[in-house]
Order: C-alpha cells, then structure tokens, then sequence
C-alpha cells in the first residue's frame, strides 16, 4: 500500500516544557494532541514522524557559548540569530521526547540542528539552507505529498518547516491545537500562523 500523506511532531522534546531549558508556555497542552493523531495515523497505516533538536553543548546559537544576553539578537555564521538559554543539548533529559508522547506510534525519528556553526529552525534544512536532514529523502521513500504538521514552536521550528515543506512541494495542514509559540514578541505565534497560511497551509 503506498502511503501518502504522514504526520510530522515538531520538537516535543522536554526543554521545550514545562520545567525545561527552553519553555513554551503551555508546551505540555500538545502532548495529547499528538497522541490523539499519532493514534489515528497509525491506525491507518501512515508514518508518524518527530523531529528533535540535537545540539552539541558547543553549538553556536547558545547565548553562554556566545557570551550573550539570553533571548538577544545577534548573528551566527552570516544568519541572523536569537541567542537561546543552552537547550536540547545531545543524550541529555532535556533532548529528551516528553514522557507523555506514546512513542509506540512513532516511525521515525530525525535530528536537526548538530552543526555547531548554524541553527536548525526546519525539520528539512539548516537556517540557511545550505544542508538539507534526511527528512525530505525518508518522506519520499515512503511516497509521502501531504503532511499534518504540529509541534513546538509555532513562531519558529513549527513555522519554518511549514514553510520549507511547502516549498518542496508537499500539501501541509497544520493542527493549531497541537502548537504552542515562544513569542518573543507578542502575537508572533498569531503572525506566524497568518503567514504559513498566506503561503498555503491549510490552519485546521
């Protein structure tokens, strides 16, 4: 049976919950919108995919290895940069997927953001788009054209995978309820939602 369409869990990792490094607020209220459509998909057959940032503890985007104020604006290897409080740092609790995600369901896991010297925003490439993961190739292997997208954050790993999947071509929905933003500045995640919409997503 070829299988088309396959759900994507964005970084449901534990430094990006409650108690974590990396806290989005609210970011435990996705867990059960995950498992609901993990459930779901599996059921029919269809591959559950997570995606965990993966940073080595000297990666460049963390405001102790750059000697900046946390959540300040800078520039890492050319891109412009938001300097993170250290996160998801490799085989640690915090990298870890949350307790609660049923992780029987899940298919496959993929990696982002291991080059030290650029950040990993996307599931499907770094913030540059100079190297693609291996996302894009496993997606085709399974014959995948249309994603259910959710996860954390909306503003940032939600939204640019959003974005990079449209652009290769993929159809994409994305469950609101199953995403929560950093909001750096308020409203980003309602802005972020606008645009992943302006750019064709389906917002269910």
């Amino acid at each position: 049976m070829t299988t088309r369409q396959a759900l994507l869990l964005i970084d449901l990792q534990n430094d990006f919950c409650r108690g974590g490094a990396l806290a989005v607020s609210e970011g435990d209220d996705t867990i059960a919108v995950a498992n609901h459509y993990a459930a779901e998909f599996s059921r029919r057959q269809q591959p559950v995919v997570a995606t965990l940032d993966w940073h080595p503890a000297s990666h460049g985007s963390f405001a102790s290895n750059a000697a900046q104020q946390p959540w300040s604006l800078g520039e890492l290897a050319g891109l412009p940069q938001v300097w993170w409080p250290a996160h998801c740092v490799q085989h640690t609790h915090g990298a870890e997927l949350h307790p609660a995600l049923d992780q029987r369901f899940l298919t496959d896991r993929v990696c982002k953001g291991e080059d030290p010297l650029v950040d990993s925003y996307s599931g499907f490439y770094d913030n540059g788009h100079r190297k693609k993961t291996n996302l894009d190739t496993l997606l085709k292997s399974y014959g995948i054209t249309a994603l259910t997208i959710m996860g954390l954050a909306t503003d940032y790993c939600v939204k640019f995978s959003v974005l990079d999947a449209l652009s290769l071509g993929y159809t994409v929905t994305v469950i609101s309820a199953g995403c929560r933003g950093v909001n750096l500045t308020a409203g980003d995640a309602e802005r972020a939602l606008t645009e992943m919409a302006a750019k064709g997503a389906v917002i269910l």
